[in-house]
């Protein structure tokens, strides 16, 4: 039985690093050029997913029921579309922000031409974002909730098959949720390096980033919908 346990967590720290928990967590921390800010939001992504694995799972044990694929397959879509709009977020505040040049000219015929980036504007959501970065990460809470979901049918047969009672299919699903975190945490911090040091030094490494960011988000996004709805 503490084989199966210690699986349990081996297997959670494995599933943080999936595809689209990836995706999710990098086009979360994406704007951000704090590293322990980014450290956090990751953290508290495997919080949520947790806490749901713990709902979804804990009832499924108790009822000796699994998530009807019928059911599970519309949560994996829904977080299909999640990612679809986390990674078109990252390149429309790119878009929004970028710099372009402006030309104009003095009575003396003087022409000057210099660079502008609406970043500089003074944009009231960008400001609250500023202040909610010191509150807790409700954004990256509610994003691991879904994951938590989507991912729980296939922990949850094993966890009903294996468990020799309910008590010790709980205690499998809470150490693969903190598994889940301490992976989703180690992944949160290489994340943070490449873009707290392009952020503060080099700005068009951070965009690239970005656009990488961006790109791949929406691409594993696309994927999980037309796996899930249409394949």
């Amino acid at each position: 039985m503490f084989g199966i346990l210690g699986l349990g967590f081996l297997l959670g720290m494995q599933h943080a690093l999936e595809a689209d928990h990836i995706a999710a967590v990098s086009s979360i921390a994406a704007r951000r050029r704090n590293s322990s800010d980014i450290i956090k939001h990751g953290l508290t992504w495997g919080l949520g997913h947790t806490l749901t694995l713990f709902l979804f799972a804990g009832a499924a044990i108790v009822l000796g029921k699994a998530i009807p694929d019928d059911v599970a397959r519309p949560m994996e879509t829904a977080v299909g579309i999640v990612l679809l709009g986390l990674g078109l977020n990252v390149l429309w505040r790119l878009w929004r922000d970028r710099v372009h040049f402006h030309q104009h000219g003095h009575g003396d015929g003087t022409i000057h031409v210099h660079a502008h980036s609406h970043a500089n504007e003074k944009v009231p959501h960008e400001r609250d974002a500023h202040m909610h970065e010191h509150g807790f990460r409700w954004r990256s809470l509610l994003v691991g909730l879904m994951h938590g979901m989507a991912g729980s049918a296939a922990l949850l047969v094993l966890a009903v098959s294996q468990a020799a009672s309910s008590f010790y299919g709980m205690l499998y699903v809470v150490l693969f949720g903190i598994g889940s975190m301490l992976g989703m945490g180690a992944l949160s911090t290489m994340i943070a390096v490449p873009l707290a040091v392009s952020a503060r030094r080099l700005t068009w490494a951070n965009r690239a980033i970005q656009v990488v960011i961006g790109i791949v988000t929406i691409a594993v996004g696309g994927l999980t919908v037309y796996k899930t709805a249409f394949a």
